[in-house]
């Protein structure tokens, strides 16, 4: 059956069966979670941590037969391999042609005189093993498709050089410095050459600020002092790339990491503020240009991005009736939506019709949510994860997934 076909008959069964969102229910959703990033390091950063990871262009799954859910698996497996006991998880997860290669805790340590850093502490997938396995020598990590090669970098940040970390010895085969303090990785594609995001100060800082609502002080983000200073496309084979100074875009405090189009012959960064989940790109000279036509619809916080076949687009969050959640598809070419989908946030595509996503627990009011594999015409759901416990009300997650094509 074509994407048509499918795309086609769902619609006339969820127009039948899905009870509309209320007018501006989208607005509203959309507003709370941008004032969750302001609140919490885990919501100003999971988005682009996600999209960093996230890899490109492989082949394609066979559409037809059952989904087969297995308890363990293979890296060069396409099944769904699932631990929905475990969360977070010990043991690999993966659906298709995406795996979850790392997952991420997040912890403010004071720093003194009113300011603090959110630092993440990452386990990363023994892909010999598969078992996920801590390592806390690490600040950032974006992992290469394949699942064989990290790009790391070290505890403080600004860091001045890039670790290639093999996932299998846990050792670095070669260091890579760059000329400014960068805060922020991407691989391409292709896994043949990083984007590395440079910063003046650490992305990741806090400051106390007053509660007005309960009068007790708490830890938000920086306004000032905070700033991207551009990037560095780097060849991975040769170490070398060339700085380009490219200043901050954002009105509010946020990381702007950059990532490379579907391409590769272009990157683009979140935009924070108003806009907040919009994008801007640049050419690899640091000149704003016009987004492909491809991608002039996305979102930078949804990670799933474009499927496979470039044919349909992950959107955001459109309504949640119920406790059940919907996220919108759409037409890349013209972000007409297409059909909905089960899942909170889309995080990535196991292949043309089905997408790993997290879904919250419709059983309870707070958000509390797991990993799952949705697939486009189907209310089904195959849990993949255990359930998270939120870290508060406004439904921070205890640990971010970091996933990469296998």
């Amino acid at each position: 059956m074509s994407v048509e076909d499918l795309v086609r008959d769902a619609l006339r069964e969820q127009a039948a069966q899905q009870p509309p969102a209320p007018a501006g229910f989208a607005d509203r959703v959309l507003g709370a979670r941008r004032r969750r990033r302001t609140r919490r390091l885990a919501s100003v950063a999971v988005a682009t941590a996600a999209v960093l990871a996230v890899g490109i262009g492989v082949p394609l799954l066979d559409s037809g037969g059952k989904t087969d859910v297995r308890p363990s698996g293979v890296l060069d497996s396409r099944d769904v391999v699932a631990h929905p006991d475990q969360g977070p998880p010990r043991e690999l997860i993966a659906a298709g042609r995406s795996a979850m290669a790392a997952y991420y805790t997040v912890q403010i340590v004071p720093r003194g005189s009113g300011h603090a850093t959110g630092e993440r502490t990452y386990w990363l997938l023994n892909p010999g093993t598969g078992r996920y396995e801590k390592d806390d020598r690490w600040s950032f990590v974006a992992v290469a498709p394949g699942l064989r090669t990290a790009a790391v970098l070290e505890r403080t940040l600004p860091a001045p050089r890039i670790g290639l970390l093999d996932l299998a010895t846990r050792k670095v085969e070669r260091w890579i410095p760059v000329s400014h303090g960068i805060g922020g990785l991407a691989f391409s594609g292709d896994g043949r050459r990083l984007v590395a995001t440079t910063y003046a100060d650490n992305p990741d800082g806090f400051q106390e600020v007053l509660d007005s609502r309960t009068g007790r002080s708490e830890w938000g983000p920086v306004f000032d002092g905070l700033s991207r200073t551009g990037f560095a496309v780097v060849d991975v084979a040769t170490g070398k790339g060339t700085w380009v100074a490219v200043a901050a875009g954002r009105e509010f405090p946020g990381r702007e990491d950059f990532a490379f189009s579907r391409a590769g012959d272009l990157l683009y960064s979140r935009i924070v503020g108003p806009r907040d989940g919009m994008q801007q790109f640049y050419d690899f000279r640091g000149r704003k240009v016009a987004a492909p036509a491809n991608e002039r619809h996305l979102r930078s916080d949804v990670s799933a991005r474009l499927s496979p076949d470039g044919r349909l687009a992950a959107w955001g969050l459109v309504a949640e009736p119920h406790h059940t959640s919907y996220s919108s598809i759409r037409d890349p070419l013209t972000g007409k939506e297409i059909i909905r989908v089960r899942g909170a946030q889309l995080v990535a595509w196991s292949d043309d019709k089905r997408l790993v996503a997290w879904e919250r627990d419709p059983n309870v009011e707070r958000y509390r949510p797991r990993l799952v594999l949705v697939t486009i015409g189907s209310g089904e759901v195959v849990p993949l994860s255990g359930f998270q416990e939120p870290n508060d009300w406004y439904g921070d997650r205890d640990w971010e997934p970091v996933f990469a094509e296998r």
